[in-house]
């Protein structure tokens, strides 16, 4: 059987940050993790459907061929305009929750084992 610990580090990891706490029973911390982490994903997500659009106005309006040579300037450009820095702050709070929420839980899920193990060995 595995342990808590790497229970909830395994679940943040594969799952979404803050799944690990929130199996931990540490409610808030676990949902202002994946709150944060949703926030980013949606923006990040926002912005690409945004950036599709607009090449794919263009491809049809005939302002650029249909060409991967073309399509890549564009995406090239777009990627280093205004927005670029928000960009890279979502995908740097997003990998912040991710990391954190591996290792916080990790660390809360072995305090609550040494707890258990603890109260079980304490004389009687």
């Amino acid at each position: 059987m595995a342990k808590l610990s790497t229970k909830a580090a395994l679940i943040s990891a594969l799952v979404f940050p803050g799944v690990g706490h929130i199996y931990l029973k540490n409610y808030r911390f676990g949902i202002l993790l994946a709150g944060i982490s949703f926030a980013a994903i949606y923006y990040l997500i926002a912005r690409a459907v945004e950036s599709a659009l607009e090449i794919t106005q263009k491809i049809q309006s005939g302002g650029i061929r249909l060409d991967l040579e073309s399509i890549s300037v564009l995406m090239t450009q777009r990627a280093s305009g205004a927005g670029d820095q928000l960009l890279s702050m979502a995908a740097t709070a997003l990998t912040i929750c991710w990391l954190i929420g591996i290792f916080d839980s990790y660390r809360i899920g072995r305090a609550q084992e040494q707890n258990v193990d603890a109260s079980v060995n304490r004389p009687k």
